[in-house]
């Protein structure tokens, strides 16, 4: 038995957009999945409440499951060439999507396939609507994955890695994209990454998780300025920045994310942490409120580390 997902609780209010980032493992695409109900077999959720708005999603029969995902809630996925099929027309799928919804009638849907593809900005949208996922390139397809998630105006989107193996110049235009669309349409965005720089670009809160858990949550300017949980700092120091007037040594996290079928005992960062003390093999922290509006699961916040390194 593996908690993949072990006590994990956020809210996201409506046109605010929420960064999940961590280490491949950590729990992100899980949380995700959860909120829809699409944790593969054989894992499941145990446990909790998954709340849009007055109703439990976990509590959800079939029916209204299938009314919620897609019309309420939409999801882009990390791979559009695996999420679309390639002996269909990407016009004609988006338009399955909208059919299978009802929210609009079938010549509604048909009208808005254009529209939709204008407004993610593909180019000759009438002509490429009637192309195959295989003729897009792929940024093209993933703008086509958000236009298949629009397509029934959802009021929360979850994008999980929305700018994998896409180079940067196109990184830069689907994180345009979503950031207009956001303030446009007053979507609320829940944006699942390992990519911080997407993150601080786009993100008005940001949730750090690791090994299950969520180890430090605030608004991106604490998070990136001010970050208190030693995962979060060492993550920081991992990147290179051009803004920096010195340049120092990039710092890489010793060791490996932990085996989640035997977890270390006490704070499960504590085999890689360098600022650990004796009371991180004992007890695990709990997520307490370390500045207004930011949480962190720590014994040893890292002003303080960094204050008795300086004294040593």
């Amino acid at each position: 038995m593996v908690k993949a997902v072990d006590g994990v609780s956020f809210e996201v209010a409506t046109g605010e957009t929420v960064g999940i980032v961590g280490e491949s493992g950590s729990g992100k695409s899980v949380t995700a999945l959860s909120l829809l109900r699409l944790v593969p077999e054989p894992g499941r959720v145990v446990d909790g409440r998954v709340m849009f708005g007055s109703t439990d999603v976990l509590k959800m029969d079939h029916e209204e499951l299938r009314e919620f995902r897609g019309s309420d809630v939409a999801m882009i996925f990390q791979d559009p060439m695996s999420s679309m099929n390639p002996v269909l027309r990407v016009g004609f799928q988006i338009e399955e999507a909208m059919d299978a919804h009802q929210r609009f009638t079938h010549k509604q849907a048909k009208e808005r396939i254009v529209p939709m593809l204008d407004t993610v900005r593909i180019p000759a949208a009438p002509q490429r609507a009637k192309d195959y996922p295989h003729q897009f390139s792929g940024g093209m397809r993933q703008r086509a994955m958000i236009a298949m998630g629009l397509s029934n105006e959802p009021s929360l989107l979850i994008a999980d890695e929305p700018t994998t193996a896409l180079d940067v110049t196109v990184q830069a235009s689907i994180i345009e994209l979503l950031r207009d669309l956001n303030r446009e349409r007053g979507m609320a965005i829940i944006l699942i990454t390992h990519n911080l720089a997407v993150v601080a670009s786009l993100c008005t809160r940001v949730i750090v998780m690791y090994a299950g858990r969520i180890v430090e949550s605030g608004t991106t300017h604490q998070i990136f300025n001010s970050p208190q949980h030693p995962y979060t700092w060492s993550l920081l120091r991992s990147l290179p920045r051009v803004d920096e007037l010195q340049h120092d040594r990039l710092l890489n996290i010793r060791g490996l994310p932990p085996d989640m079928t035997n977890l270390p005992a006490g704070c499960k960062f504590n085999p890689r942490c360098r600022f650990r003390v004796e009371r991180c093999f004992r007890e695990e922290p709990p997520l307490d409120e370390v500045a207004p509006g930011q949480n962190a699961r720590c014994w040893v916040l890292m002003r303080n580390a960094l204050k008795d390194e300086v004294h040593d």
